[in-house]
């Protein structure tokens, strides 16, 4: 009896059961690939539609911005003179022309001029030998140094009286020439005994001679030209060097006067003249108030130019009677108002040399002068602003055509059929033929010359189908010459290019934001078939698994088995011939 002989798997000891395994597993996935290539796609979808979403939005964000803004009203003002100190502005849209203004007199302001020299002398006496240079109450401080008399140097220091000055004058010249002092006109008075005299010298280091306002005039005299005493401004005014006394005051000093009917109030003992004229000044009395140095006086000047008065009001003895801005002692000087003309018609009168549309009947144009002179003012629209926008909103409106052409062309080529990510997509198609229809379309409503696209020079490209300026000039004029008929095509409720475009690209980023929801939700739907799948085809690896080893058992049984029965039978065999 030949061996036992197990056929089939059991013999074939190097059988690649785990590649049947794969290979089965592999078949059985097939339901998986189809869903995940579906996936794919859903993803390629959402991100081309999340691309074009965005070109929608910068496209409605690019015609917000020409609603915004007051893009139609924006102004640029110029003047047809070079460097013109005239300062022109224009207010959002003022009339656009060009305005020729001659301006004949310039407005000022009413002035009430105090009398001169309402400061006290440098002393009340001839006897200046207790004055020194370094306290002298002038306009200007003495410096100290050299300067010429018929010259000779004469050198001081701020230490030196008064007095002193005067003998090393004479000690320069030999005695030649003499000083004094006058208190009664506050002058100090140069003599020379031989003639002409002659003071100063380019090498002068001292200002002494123009502090004390002494100058050569031909002769062998030479005084003052006006009284050298000053107020100390930060003195209180008991002791500020005033050469009337203020008497109209209450036993602690304090006193009140009044401006245009405000009522201001100081005390003589506690307050300085530079603490009274700022009260005056950041009161409502509308006035300045000022005190000049070289001519020792203080001035009040109304806050606003233009023919106006000023009521000033006090009492005998009172502060401002004392300064001599009380009549009779004041001059009054009353303010003109402006007289100017604009493209040669009627004379008109400002108060303000701020010329502006109230006045002159300009809509939203003001023209400040300070000059008499005749200017050409242009008030013409902002064009470079406008086009900005414009482009901007062509350049984003072409951007959102290439999106939706690059993701839904389909190509052929040499019998080659090439599709796109949204070659299927009909709706995303329509988007893009119904946006240049829009944009290109009449506006209803609007009567202008401005009616559609191309009344600005837009047109479309014939070869990339973009919007473009063809006609440049044609948009600079109607941007320069009718930027009311423009805006009124860009931007008529309901029915302007900027509402409807607004509008239905609203409605357009619902509708793409609509798709990718379910392109979304669709490759999550997938993701739960795919886990379920993937669930069932490891059970399924693992019971062929399960099976394949059970079967290798057995084969390694049966194979044990046979060994066991062969050996028996030969033994057998071999003991019968024996």
């Amino acid at each position: 009896m030949s061996g036992i002989q197990i056929s089939g798997l059991l013999s074939n000891s190097a059988f690649d059961w785990k590649s049947v395994v794969d290979q089965l597993i592999t078949a059985d996935s097939a339901p998986i690939t189809a869903l995940t290539t579906q996936k794919t796609t859903n993803t390629s979808k959402v991100t081309a539609l999340s691309g074009l979403q965005t070109a929608l939005q910068d496209l409605q964000d690019s015609l917000q911005s020409i609603r915004s803004g007051d893009l139609f009203s924006l102004r640029n003002v110029n003047s047809d003179t070079a460097g013109t100190t005239w300062k022109s502005n224009s207010a959002n849209g003022a009339t656009v022309g060009s305005y020729k203004f001659a301006v004949q007199q310039l407005a000022t302001a009413t002035t009430v001029q105090g009398a001169a020299d309402v400061g006290a002398g440098l002393a009340a006496t001839s006897v200046v030998s207790g004055l020194t240079l370094a306290n002298l109450p002038t306009a200007t401080a003495v410096t100290a140094g050299t300067f010429t008399v018929d010259g000779k140097t004469v050198t001081i220091a701020l230490t030196d009286s008064l007095q002193d000055v005067f003998d090393k004058i004479s000690t320069a010249t030999a005695g030649d020439v003499t000083a004094s002092y006058d208190p009664t006109s506050d002058h100090i008075s140069l003599t020379s005994g031989s003639g002409e005299l002659v003071l100063g010298a380019a090498n002068d280091t001292s200002n002494f001679l123009s502090v004390m306002k002494l100058a050569n005039n031909g002769t062998a005299t030479a005084a003052s030209s006006s009284s050298l005493g000053t107020l100390r401004l930060a003195s209180p005014l008991a002791s500020a060097g005033l050469k009337g006394t203020i008497t109209a005051v209450d036993g602690s000093g304090n006193g009140s006067f009044s401006i245009n009917g405000v009522s201001i109030s100081y005390n003589v003992n506690s307050d300085s003249l530079s603490t009274i004229l700022g009260r005056i000044n950041q009161s409502g009395a509308g006035v300045t108030a000022n005190y000049d140095p070289s001519a020792d006086r203080v001035t009040l000047t109304n806050a606003k130019t233009g023919d106006m008065g000023m009521g000033v009001s006090d009492v005998t003895g009172g502060l401002l009677d004392v300064l001599g801005l009380t009549s009779p002692s004041s001059t009054l000087t009353r303010g003109v108002n402006a007289r100017f003309t604009v493209n040669g018609g009627p004379t008109l009168t400002s108060t303000s040399n701020t010329l502006d549309s109230s006045v002159h009947g300009i809509t939203g144009l003001s023209v400040t002068v300070n000059t008499q002179a005749t200017q050409t003012v242009t008030v013409d629209s902002d064009t470079s602003s406008m086009q900005t926008a414009i482009q901007n909103f062509l350049d984003k409106f072409n951007a959102v055509q290439d999106s939706i052409d690059t993701n839904t062309k389909t190509t052929v080529s040499s019998g080659t059929v090439t599709t796109s990510v949204l070659s299927d997509n009909r709706e995303v198609q329509a988007w893009g033929s119904k946006l240049r229809s829009l944009v290109f379309d009449a506006v209803s409503g609007v009567t202008g010359t401005v009616q559609r696209l191309d009344n600005l020079g837009i047109d479309f490209d014939s070869t990339t189908g973009h919007l473009t300026i063809k006609n440049s000039d044609k948009l600079a004029t109607a941007l320069a010459d009718h930027p009311d008929d423009v805006k009124a095509f860009f931007l008529t409720p309901g029915t302007g290019l900027v509402s409807k475009g607004y509008t239905y690209l609203t409605n357009l980023i619902s509708a793409d934001s609509t798709q990718q929801d379910n392109l979304n939700k669709a490759s999550t739907d997938i993701d739960t078939q795919i886990t379920t799948l993937q669930a069932r085809l490891d059970a399924e690896r693992q019971q062929l698994t399960n099976s394949f080893i059970q079967m290798l058992d057995a084969q390694s049984m049966a194979q044990s088995q046979n060994t066991t029965l062969t050996n028996a039978f030969f033994k057998n065999t071999s003991s019968s011939g024996n």
